[in-house]
C-alpha cells in the first residue's frame, strides 16, 4: 500500500538514520531466490522452462541429503516459540481429513480436456458452513487456516504463501485472477509449491477516497473467495489494526503466524519446514516504489530482500525497465518473478465504484455475490472522488 496515506506519513529526511523493521531476520525461511531470475541472468530466457539440473549448477547453494538442515533457521525448542493459537490442536485432530489445497490436489484431474483442475473448482453456491467468518475485533481474531495446505505434496519443491495487501474497495475478478496468474506461473518455473493465498484488506486509517469501511471491505472478499475459489482466504488482521500498518510488518504478521507459532508445514516425511511469504503486487504499485519520500529504503530491502515480490505487469507498465533503473529493486532482482498477462485484464476498482455512482452495470466485472453485497448495503452510491484520482487510477 502506498505510504502516503498513512495519517502519520513523514517524508524521509536526506540525512536521516531510516531503523529496519524490528522483527529478527532469523525468524524468515533462509530459502533461496525464486528461478529463473528476472533478467537474462547466463543468457537464459526468463520465459524458459525452469530446469532443476541447470539450477543446482548455477545455484552456490547446496542441498544436504540430511533434511533437518534445510530447517535448521526454524525453531525447535518449545521455550521459542510464543503460544500456539486456538486452532492449532483442531488443526492436529482433524489431520488426515479432506482439507484444504493438499487432499484436493490428490484427486487433481482435468474437466473436460480444458485444464481445469478440481482444485480450482470451487460451489458457487453455497457457502460453507464450517468457516468463521473474520473477526470484527482484534481481541476475537484468529488467523484463517481453514485452507491452509498442512502437507507438502511434492518433496523436490519449498512451501510458498502469496499475500495481497490492498484496498479492494471493492474486489474485482482481476484482483482474484492475479493469484491464479501467479499460481501458474510458480509452477511452471519455479521450485515452489503454493500451499495458500491470503488477501489482506487496509484498515480504515488508510486515507484514500472511496474506501469502503473495512469490515465491509473485508466481507466482500471473504464472499468472492469462499464462492470463486477453493485455495483463497482472506486475513482481517491488518483491517482491525487501530493505526495504517506498513506493508512490510503484514508480511512480518504472516511469518510469525505461520513459521512462528505453527513452525512452518509438514514435509512429505514428516519434518517441520519453513514457508516462503512472497507480496504479490501489481506494477502500478511497483512503479510508486520508485517515487522519491515514499517508501523507506529499510522496508523496501526487508520485503524485497526477506520476504520477495510477485509483479503482475499492468497495460502501459514496464516492469522490467523500472526494475533495470531501479538500484534497490535490482539487487533484489533475484527474489522478484515479473507475470505477464497472456490474457490483459485492466478492471479497476476506481471505474467499479464509478459505475455504481452513475447506475451503470458491473455485472462480469464482480463476482455476484460481492455485487448482491454492494446493493444490500448501498455501498459507493453516495460517494464522490476526486476527477483526477478517478482518470490516474489503476488499482
Amino acid at each position: 500500500m502506498d505510504p502516503t496515506k498513512a495519517p502519520d506519513f513523514k517524508p524521509p529526511q536526506p540525512n536521516e538514520e531510516l531503523q529496519p523493521p524490528p522483527d529478527p531476520k532469523h525468524t524468515i525461511p533462509k530459502s533461496g531466490p525464486i528461478v529463473p531470475y528476472v533478467l537474462a541472468d547466463y543468457n537464459s530466457s526468463i520465459d524458459a522452462p525452469f530446469n532443476l539440473d541447470i539450477y543446482k549448477t548455477l545455484s552456490s547453494r547446496k542441498k544436504t541429503a540430511n533434511s533437518s538442515n534445510r530447517m535448521d533457521h526454524i525453531p525447535l525448542n518449545t521455550s521459542d516459540f510464543q503460544p500456539l493459537s486456538r486452532d492449532v490442536s483442531s488443526e492436529e485432530e482433524s489431520e488426515g481429513q479432506s482439507n484444504g489445497i493438499d487432499s484436493k490436489l490428490q484427486n487433481a484431474t482435468t474437466t473436460n480436456n480444458l485444464g481445469v483442475l478440481k482444485s480450482q473448482i470451487a460451489d458457487l453456491e453455497e457457502v460453507p458452513h464450517t468457516i468463521v467468518r473474520q473477526a470484527r475485533t482484534i481481541e476475537d481474531y484468529e488467523f484463517p487456516v481453514h485452507r491452509l495446505t498442512k502437507k507438502l505434496q511434492d518433496p523436490e519443491k519449498l512451501p510458498l504463501i502469496i499475500v495481497a495487501c490492498g484496498s479492494f474497495s471493492p474486489i474485482t475478478y482481476l484482483h482474484l485472477r492475479m493469484f491464479e496468474m501467479a499460481l501458474d506461473d510458480i509452477n511452471e518455473q519455479t521450485r515452489f509449491e503454493v500451499v495458500g493465498g491470503y488477501f489482506s484488506p487496509v484498515s480504515d486509517n488508510y486515507q484514500k477516497r472511496g474506501l469502503a469501511p473495512a469490515y465491509h471491505r473485508v466481507r466482500m472478499c471473504e464472499l468472492a473467495c469462499e464462492r470463486t475459489s477453493s485455495w483463497l482466504m482472506v486475513d482481517a488482521w491488518e483491517s482491525l489494526q487501530s493505526s495504517y500498518t506498513r506493508t512490510a510488518k503484514v508480511l512480518d504478521h504472516f511469518n510469525h503466524e505461520i513459521n512462528i507459532k505453527r513452525r512452518g508445514i509438514s514435509t512429505v516425511d514428516g519434518q517441520k519446514m519453513g514457508v516462503k511469504i512472497m507480496l504479490l503486487a501489481g506494477g502500478d504499485l511497483i512503479e510508486s516504489m520508485g517515487e522519491p519520500h515514499v517508501w523507506a529504503d529499510s522496508d523496501l530491502h526487508h520485503i524485497l530482500g526477506n520476504y520477495g515480490c510477485l509483479i503482475v505487469e499492468r497495460t502501459g507498465s514496464d516492469v522490467r525497465s523500472f526494475l533495470l533503473s531501479h538500484d534497490i529493486m535490482y539487487e533484489h532482482r533475484r527474489n522478484i518473478l515479473i507475470i505477464k498477462q497472456l490474457i490483459y485484464n485492466d478492471i479497476s476498482s476506481t471505474k467499479v465504484r464509478l459505475f455504481i455512482r452513475r447506475g451503470m452495470s458491473v455485472q462480469y466485472l464482480l463476482p455476484n455475490s460481492v455485487i448482491r453485497y454492494i446493493q444490500e448495503y448501498n455501498l459507493y452510491i453516495n460517494q464522490s472522488e476526486p476527477v483526477k484520482q478517478v482518470l490516474d487510477s489503476k488499482e
